[in-house]
């Protein structure tokens, strides 16, 4: 809109989802009071090239039994067995992972889901059922996609629809 009076010229875009926030304020309350149900989503990595490859699926919710490997930080390139899933700070535990504190005792260090990819799945029935549902929605990449095939289907359809027009003119 134009706001003449002050000479101010405002961008406005339309939202697709009015249920969805951009707000920082509102998506950082979303993030930090969410349930365990929701972080469980949130906490999701991606799985490695080969399992991508096997189950047409990008990312899963992480859980405990899970293999990965980090892909940043300090600890790149490290692998080892998720121990435990620490949802109330939105890290991982794995079994390699560890440091010595001062005192002697070792604790585990914390990595974001985010920075690790899954190179080995603990599959259960509901992990084997996420999959098929979520590499069912996958298989159907060309959906909305616009290529020449269906930019001619339209245009044939146009012209057939205009030849309609036109002969129902000349029968009136």
């Amino acid at each position: 809109g134009i706001n003449a009076e002050y000479g101010l010229f405002l961008h406005l875009t339309m939202k697709y989802n009015p249920g969805v926030s951009s707000s920082r304020r509102k998506n950082r309350k979303a993030h930090f009071s969410a349930g365990t149900n929701e972080r469980r989503i949130r906490m999701s990595a991606p799985l490695s090239k080969e399992l991508r490859k096997k189950y047409n699926v990008r990312a899963v919710p992480v859980r405990k039994d899970d293999e990965v490997q980090v892909t940043r930080g300090t600890f790149k390139g490290r692998e080892g067995k998720i121990i435990q899933c620490y949802r109330k700070k939105y890290v991982i535990h794995i079994d390699k992972l560890t440091r010595e504190k001062a005192n002697g005792t070792t604790i585990n260090i914390g990595v974001s889901p985010s920075k690790v990819v899954i190179t080995k799945l603990k599959l259960n029935n509901d992990r084997k059922s996420l999959l098929e549902r979520k590499s069912r929605v996958a298989l159907d990449k060309n959906k909305g996609k616009y290529t020449e095939q269906t930019d001619a289907a339209a245009a044939q359809k146009a012209s057939n629809e205009k030849g309609d027009k036109a002969s129902l003119a000349a029968v009136d």
